[in-house]
């Protein structure tokens, strides 16, 4: 399922920076909560979330779209 790899890879990318979610959360202007759902593949992320947690990853999209599907 398409969420659950958008999710990991979020998860995957955070982990390599170092960050810790709540960090991730702030540093995108999301709640915590809301990013362990879309990390656990349980929320359908919209385009512009996607496109904050991406900007605060430090990465461009196409870096983040870099895994199969």
């Amino acid at each position: 399922m398409i969420q659950e790899k958008v999710g990991s890879r979020i998860r995957e990318l955070r982990k390599e920076k170092g960050i810790s979610q709540e960090q991730l959360a702030l540093n995108a202007d999301l709640d915590r909560t809301y990013m362990t759902s879309v990390e656990n593949g349980r929320r359908n992320i919209s385009i512009v979330n996607l496109e904050k947690i991406v900007k605060a990853l430090e990465v461009d999209f196409k870096v983040f779209f870099d895994f199969e599907v």
